[in-house]
């Protein structure tokens, strides 16, 4: 094999929630390895922006596509502009996503929907638009979901239980689009340092030194940890993988 040779070379990714934190680190990880990425924001223009203009720099591709992907509309929008710039799609990262600790009794309707709108009906419909844009050799689809699926941490009841729905969806449609060649897993992240921690006040908390006391590294987890494993279930490398959860989270149970 030509050592110059990227293991994503020629192949279209999107990453949902690109702007900043994991999927940021995911979107440059995949286009240092040669794919083409569509960086997908909200409403943090400014940050997916400057997500593109590193990849760029670095003889990349890459653009900025805004998309809510809790609305069907905006979904077909992003998958329509990546076809309309880089002719494919092979790879989708299904990252977007919300958490707000509360307790049961400031539970409202508002902030559970809020929370199944984006995290479990928002991956649903970017996965279903996705198939249709996969060619014939297949796709991989990522979804990143939590190691709260399985921990379920304390005023943690609604986030914990999305992505619960996470790994049993990654688990079904793993099964159902199998025989279409479109690989789908998903990755636990534990607790990693992103700007929604820091701004939800979790840095320096309770729950970071609960966090670090049962993890066996002892620290928490920087957004470039989970990138690689990105790239390798996107992969050939991981062409008889699916339907796999992986926990990246140093240890912690």
């Amino acid at each position: 094999m030509n050592p110059n040779t990227k293991k994503l070379d020629g192949k279209v990714a999107v990453v949902t929630g690109a702007s900043k934190g994991i999927g940021a680190g995911i979107a440059k990880r995949l286009a240092a390895e040669g794919a083409a990425v569509v960086v997908n924001y909200s409403s943090s223009k400014e940050g997916a922006d400057k997500v593109v203009d590193e990849i760029t720099k670095r003889g990349g591709k890459a653009i900025a596509v805004q998309a809510d992907v809790a609305k069907k509309k905006d979904i077909d929008r992003l998958f329509a502009e990546t076809k309309k710039a880089f002719g494919r799609l092979d790879i989708l990262v299904n990252n977007a996503g919300v958490f707000e600790f509360l307790p049961l009794e400031q539970v409202t309707e508002e902030h559970f929907h809020r929370h199944f709108d984006i995290n479990v009906l928002g991956l649903l419909l970017a996965i279903q638009e996705a198939t249709k844009y996969f060619g014939p050799e297949g796709g991989s689809v990522i979804n990143i979901s939590s190691s709260a699926s399985v921990s379920a941490p304390a005023v943690a009841s609604v986030y914990s239980a999305t992505k619960a729905a996470v790994d049993t969806i990654t688990k079904s449609l793993a099964k159902e689009l199998g025989p279409r060649k479109i690989r789908v897993n998903a990755i636990n992240p534990g607790m990693v340092e992103t700007e929604g921690v820091r701004e939800g006040g979790f840095l320096g908390s309770d729950f970071q030194k609960m966090f670090e006391a049962q993890s066996a590294l002892g620290r928490i987890g920087q957004p470039d940890d989970i990138a690689p494993a990105v790239v390798f279930l996107a992969s050939p490398d991981a062409g008889w993988i699916t339907g796999e959860t992986l926990i990246i989270s140093g240890g912690y149970r």
